[in-house]
């Protein structure tokens, strides 16, 4: 199958893709750095990520020209060690600050490449964020 090019993030986490989606500016980059630097998350793809069904799951990876690398507002363009691809467990959807989230929400998945995989709502920039990735991480196994 051929890859299609989404404005996602990608990290992997304990083996667990997690696809950080959302509008510009709604802490994709940001959230991914907190989970890389506190939790020892890796980098797979900033801002374009290249996905594909493989085996009947969606795997990230990244597009040859920024891998490794991840804007970084405030310092720029910074270069980490990239994960070569992951297959994605998790979609977190980031939504802005004002729209609400449901505390009981009903469960969700996103379709990339015709793969259906859990998806979660969160508000990127809330001290528990990386926490309740964490924790979708696990509850949906």
């Amino acid at each position: 199958m051929s890859k299609t090019n989404i404005h996602a993030t990608c990290i992997s986490y304990r083996d667990n893709g997690i696809l950080l989606i959302g509008p510009s500016g709604s802490g994709k980059s940001d959230l991914a750095l907190r989970m890389m630097m506190n939790k020892g998350a890796q980098l797979v793809a900033d801002d374009r990520t290249d996905v594909e069904e493989k085996f009947g799951r969606l795997r990230a990876t990244c597009p040859e020209n920024i891998r490794g690398m991840m804007e970084v507002r405030g310092i720029g363009l910074c270069r980490f060690e990239p994960c070569p691809s992951a297959f994605v467990e998790l979609v977190v959807e980031l939504v802005p600050a004002g729209e609400k989230i449901e505390r009981l929400p009903e469960a969700e998945t996103a379709e990339f490449c015709g793969v259906k995989i859990p998806k979660i709502r969160l508000h990127g920039f809330e001290i528990s964020a990386i926490d309740k990735i964490i924790l979708a991480c696990y509850q949906n196994k």
